[in-house]
């Protein structure tokens, strides 16, 4: 009987560890950002969380090492490098610029990397396709639709033609966000898009207040440079009764008036089920990149206000959250 027994706990021990073997260690996972961001941050927590959800628990099985490069272009290679010579299962990059410089240090290795809030992967040259990426690198991307953002504008605020936009020249997400505002602008009546950019967060402020007099409004993309640095933003255009739109949520928080999106925290939590696929050991190279759904209307009423703009009742009849 005892034999038996021993038997039984031993087909059930084996069940168990063949059932999940992904978990049967701890991961080193590197984690890293281009800045600190309440987008970006959302982004992060959503994939701690989803993680959690999906079985790897830090503490657990799960060992983070999360840096912060906070705008310094240099640090993102070093940090890059870190986790390649660390040899972590995973890295989890959020941004752009972070993202080129995790899958440039992991070249030649079988790390992968899953990233958040890239914008446009193919064009940031670290996936062949969206559908197949190709190699080591996919994740979920916060491409945003123009369009349905530049209707939205134009319904709080029909009579402005010329449009003003800040971004980073140097970030590669941001310039292809430009280069679909230009295509998109004309079928909106907006005759003229006006540019000014900014390679740092002390560079914002000018580049803001060089569009004074020469704009109707202004629109900030999911810039991490210039989001990092909204308040300048608004305060120039809440003093010349410039209306401000943005991208996603947390422009509208800190100051735009209204913005059409998703969230970034479930972003975070689509690149956390797409990374516990991978340590599970599913592929990278056929996992198609994720885009959020636009799913969200975001208003600041005191924001309206304070620019001159009164929102209409049926773009506050729509909206997911109000900012009062």
């Amino acid at each position: 009987m005892k034999k038996k027994l021993l038997v039984i706990a031993l087909a059930f021990l084996m069940t168990g560890i063949l059932l999940t073997p992904a978990l049967a260690k701890t991961y080193k996972i590197g984690v890293t950002q281009i800045i600190t961001h309440p987008a970006i941050d959302a982004c992060r927590n959503g994939f701690y969380d989803q993680m959690a959800k999906e079985g790897f628990v830090k503490g657990k099985n799960v060992e983070y090492d999360f840096l912060n490069a906070e705008g310094d272009m240099s640090l993102v290679a070093s940090i890059a490098k870190k986790f390649v010579s660390g040899k972590k299962d995973l890295i989890f990059s959020i941004s752009t610029p972070s993202t080129q410089g995790c899958v440039a240090a992991a070249k030649g290795t079988n790390i992968p990397i899953i990233f958040g809030a890239m914008t446009d992967p193919v064009a940031g040259k670290v996936v062949e396709s969206w559908d197949r990426p190709g190699g080591n690198c996919t994740g979920a991307s916060d491409w945003v639709e123009i369009g349905p953002q530049l209707k939205l504008f134009k319904e709080v605020s029909p009579g402005f033609k010329k449009l003003g936009t800040i971004y980073n020249a140097g970030e590669a997400n941001s310039v292809v966000q430009i280069n679909e505002l230009k295509k998109a602008a004309p079928a909106f009546g907006i005759t003229k898009i006006v540019e000014a950019t900014a390679a740092t967060t002390a560079d914002v402020y000018a580049a803001a207040n060089s569009l004074v007099g020469r704009v109707d409004a202004i629109w900030v993309c999911t810039d991490s440079t210039v989001v990092s640095s909204l308040g300048s933003v608004v305060k120039i255009c809440e003093n010349n009764k410039i209306p401000l739109f943005g991208a996603e949520e947390g422009t509208v928080t800190k100051g735009a008036i209204c913005a059409v999106g998703f969230s970034y925290y479930k972003l975070g939590e689509t690149a956390g089920k797409i990374a516990a696929r991978v340590l599970k050991g599913e592929n990278p190279a056929i996992i198609p990149v994720a885009k959020a759904p636009l799913t969200d209307l975001f208003v600041n009423l005191g924001a309206a206000k304070r620019m001159g703009v009164t929102i209409p009742k049926a773009v506050l009849d729509r909206a997911t959250k109000a900012i009062k």
